[in-house]
Parts: structure tokens; sequence; C-alpha cells
């Protein structure tokens, strides 16, 4: 049977309540208690101020250092005052905190990837700029605290932080808008702190933000369950995406209905986000009637024509030309119909493929023929046991646009607002001047390859375990949200009690519907079936009525 644990991530088996790092007791008279807190990691009371000398005690100078800070962090804590005080924005009575003094990270690195400087400016280089000095800075807005970066200084501030109503998207913002102004443009613009015009059917709700949330824990909460699945051996195969999932809901988030994704294959909460059901995840992985690609691809290989979400292919990169070839069209067609609503081709891919001839192909057309497409790359730090400094040997993969004559940017992945904000303005970008825009975001694949994988087999399953504890991105968003008094531990235990029940349910249904017929597979490739097809549907047919086969 499946229970809660399942939920954990897949390397250590671990409650995300022990990533919390003890930001709020746990209720001693729960039952939850107990089960998790076996599952305690040793290091879940220590504060973010203590992680730099942990690391430095655990990795003695070799595995990359995960945060590096100006100083030596001081922790932070929330101090509520007596007193009230007017939103300039609402004129609406709100909470005041302050919040004393932390030292913001200044560089930080994941995986085998050098240092990289961290940068609250959003930039994206264009190609005949001067490219950044040194390696390329990442723009992040949320630290790992769960707090947004001050402006050119290397400190969270003491000043007071206004804690808007609880689930009013629109304080929310503009409080974030009074206490960050240089993030002013990144937060007036973002899709992620704006009521949606109608509930969404998911969520029964029209808070994006808090859509995001629970959509981020559903997908983690399918992977570990259909990922136990697999080793049950009721599906063949399954992929993670634990602790990529703020690259999906940020970078889907900032796209049109209208945009084209080419996923390669770790991207399943961008198709998530648009709509796609956890029944319908469940019926492609059991490859049932009602899968959409019935039953003719692996567990995973997920499509939707209706959601503009191409179907995935296992050989690696070879999405990266198609994309290329769609945007061209979404250009030829803007040519000819202006009025028309425009549209992007977004192509996902990872560092791995970056080393595939179609990965310079498809740069070097898209940059020449001006495309208006986004090439995303998921920088994870290995190509299935590939680490990156076996890959590359230059400043990572956004370092090279500049060589196509292609704009770029770099950005922290375990940011879901950094990552909605760079691609809502690299779509921009590529719409207003028809041309591609690459994106490198740098994150950590905490889970293993495939279930056709062993990472504890190249890689220290210690620093796996760092980077869930410092660099998490649900993890992240939790703290966020707390912070506003928009979440809470329980909060977030029973969103993941809801979504493991309905996971299983799904999964449960998936698995009991019959598989396509078998008259299927000579379906779909023609748009009249040729001799040769005819003939083998024809022998087929004759083998099952020989061996009494229905």
């Amino acid at each position: 049977m499946l229970v809660r644990s399942l939920r954990t991530p897949i390397v250590k088996q671990c409650s995300r309540a022990s990533l919390l790092k003890g930001t709020a007791a746990l209720d001693p008279s729960s039952t939850t208690q107990t089960t998790e807190a076996r599952c305690f990691s040793a290091t879940n009371n220590r504060s973010f101020s203590s992680l730099p000398h942990h690391l430095a005690r655990h990795n003695n100078g070799m595995v990359n250092v995960f945060v590096k800070s100006t100083k030596v962090p001081r922790p932070i804590t929330m101090v509520p005052v007596k007193h009230k005080v007017k939103n300039q924005l609402k004129e609406k009575v709100v909470l005041e905190t302050h919040y004393k003094e932390e030292h913001l990270p200044s560089h930080f690195s994941y995986a085998g990837n050098d240092s990289m400087p961290i940068t609250s400016e959003l930039k994206i280089v264009l190609p005949e700029e001067d490219v950044p000095s040194g390696i390329w800075p990442v723009f992040r807005m949320m630290d790992e605290s769960g707090n947004f970066r001050q402006e050119n200084t290397a400190r969270h501030s003491n000043s007071t932080k206004i804690v808007p109503e609880q689930y009013d998207l629109s304080q929310l913002q503009s409080a974030l808008i009074l206490q960050y102004p240089h993030f002013a443009d990144q937060l007036q613009s973002s899709i992620l702190l704006q009521p949606s015009k109608n509930d969404y059917p998911d969520t029964q709700s029209n808070n994006t933000l808090l859509r995001a949330h629970r959509q981020m824990i559903r997908l983690r909460t399918m992977d570990t369950i259909l990922h136990n699945a697999q080793r049950q051996g009721r599906i063949s195969f399954y992929m993670t995406h634990h602790g990529e999932e703020a690259i999906h809901m940020g970078s889907a988030s900032a796209l049109q209905p209208q945009d084209h994704i080419f996923a390669q294959y770790r991207e399943a909460g961008s198709l998530m986000w648009r709509g796609f059901t956890l029944d319908q995840f469940c019926n492609q992985c059991f490859s049932n009637d009602l899968d959409l690609g019935k039953g003719r691809q692996m567990p995973v290989h997920y499509g939707c024509r209706a959601l503009n979400y191409q179907t995935i292919s296992s050989p690696l990169g070879t999405q990266i030309t198609q994309a290329v070839g769609a945007a061209y069209k979404f250009k030829l067609e803007a040519m000819a119909n202006p009025e028309k609503e425009a549209a992007i081709s977004i192509v996902y891919f990872g560092d791995g493929a970056a080393s595939t001839v179609d990965f310079h192909s498809g740069c070097n057309f898209a940059a020449t023929l001006k495309t208006p497409m986004i090439f995303f790359c998921r920088n994870n730090g290995f190509a299935i046991s590939t680490p990156v400094e076996d890959q590359y040997a230059g400043d990572g993969i956004v370092s090279r646009a500049p060589g196509y004559g292609m704009a770029g940017i770099r950005v922290d992945g375990n940011d879901i607002f950094a990552v909605h904000a760079a691609v809502a303005k690299a779509r921009k970008l590529a719409l207003e001047t028809s041309t591609p825009v690459m994106i490198e975001a740098m994150t950590y694949r905490q889970g293993h390859h495939s279930t056709s994988d062993d990472s504890s087999r190249y890689r220290d399953t210690d620093e796996v375990q760092l980077a869930t504890d410092v660099s998490d991105p649900l993890v992240r968003f939790d703290r966020f949200l707390k912070h506003f008094g928009w979440m809470d531990d329980n909060g977030v235990a029973s969103i993941e009690d809801e979504e493991r029940i309905a996971v299983i349910r799904a999964m449960k249904a998936a698995e009991v519907r019959p598989h396509p017929k078998l008259d299927t597979m000579f379906t779909d490739v023609y748009h009249e079936k040729p001799p040769h097809l005819v003939r083998q549907e024809e022998e087929m047919k004759r083998h099952l009525t020989k061996y009494n086969i229905s």
C-alpha cells in the first residue's frame, strides 16, 4: 500500500517538514509528528545562518559550496510589533513586522558549476552589448530564506515589512512593491501576483500564487507516488522532477496559451500548469485506452495538442530544431496577419542536450532566421551520470549565446519569481524584436535521472541532501508564504495530504482501465493507410484468430 512516506524525495526518505528548519514547532499531539520525526534530518534545527559553516565542514573544501555569504550571516527572526500602519496603495489596516538584519549571499553554485555572482538586476544581455566580464551573474529575486533581496546591499535591511491581508494578491503585490521598489517592474507585471479573471478549475480559486504553490506540491507528490509505483512493477518507467519545480511553474505561468512548448522530458509541471490533469498524467503512464498517445509512448512522454504541448520524444535534443521551425512559422504568420495573436515557441533542454548537434543547428538557424522563441536550458548539474565539469569547460550554457548572435540571461532556477520574471521579459523581447533569447536556469537534480538510474553510483548522497536542505525551491516558496502569514506547517501538510489522495485516486483509476485496442496501432501516422500497413494489420488479425486471442 502506498503510504504518506511516498511523498518524500527519492534519494533520501525524509519529510519535507524536516527541511523547514524549525520555522514552526510540530504539534506534539499530532499523529503526523511521530511519522515525520523519525525522518528528521540531523540538520533540522540548523538555522540558515549556519549553512556556510556546515557546508565547509562536510565538503572539506572539495564539494561545491551551494551558498557563500559576504560575511558570517545572522539568523533571521520575525518580531511582530504592537502598532499598525496603513498600506499606502490600499487603504486597509495591515500588520507591520520587523526583520532583524541578515546578510545576503553574494555568490552560489550548484553541482560542479563555478561559484557564480548573484544579481538583483533583471538584465538580458543583447548580442550587440558587451558580455559580462568573468562569470555570468545569476538573476535572483528571492533568497533561500524566503525573503526578497534588497538593492545593492549585502544584507536584508532592518526596514519594516508590511503584511497584507491574507490571500489578497493585490495587497501582497502592493506591499512587495513598497518594500522592494527595485523589483517594481517585475512585481507589477507578474502574473503570479495577479488573480485570474475566473477560478482555476483545479483549485476552485482565482489566486494564481497559491495555485503555483499547490501545483509544485502536486507535481512532487505525483512524482514520488508514480516513482514508487514503478518500483512495484505497476508501470515500466518514470522520471521525477524533484528540485526543479520552480522552473516549471515559474516559466509556464509567464507564457500565453498560444505559445507552443517543446519539452525534453523533465518539464511535466509546465503541462500541469496549462491544465493537464492527474487523470491524464496517470492514463499516459499506464498506457490505457484513455491515454492521448494511445499507448505508443513510454511513460512520462506526454503530449497534448489542445494545450499546445508537443509530444515528448526520447532522442536527446530533437525538440530543439522542431521548436525553431515552429517559431519561424509563427513569424511568417505574424507578418501575413499582424492582427493575429502573437505566439512564440519555447524549447526546454538540459545541460547535456546542449552538447548535441541539434542544439548548435537550432541556435544557428534561430539566430540567422530571427525566430521569436526562447531556448530554456535547465542546468541541473548532471546529464544522467555525466557531471557538468565533464560536459563543458566554459561558463555554462548561456555564455554561448553571444557567439550565435543571441540575447541571453542566467537565472536562479529555484526562485519561482526570478524564473517568471526572466521568461516574461524574454517573451516580450522575442516578440518585439523577432529574435531568440537564451535562458539558463541554474538548479540541482535532487532525484535519480530516471528509474533506470542509480545516482548514488556517481555522486555522494550527502551532496544531494545538502542541495535539498539549502536550495529546495518548494521550501523557499513555503518560507515566503509563511513570512506573510499565507501558509504554515499545518497548511502545507494539509495540501500534501489532499494531493496524495488525489494522485492515488487517479493512479488506481488509470491502472484498472483496459489497454488501447490493437487496431489503433496502425492509425494516425498516415492520412490513408499505405499497403504495407494494411498487410501488417491483416497478418496480425490472422495471428490473433489462429491462437484465439481476443
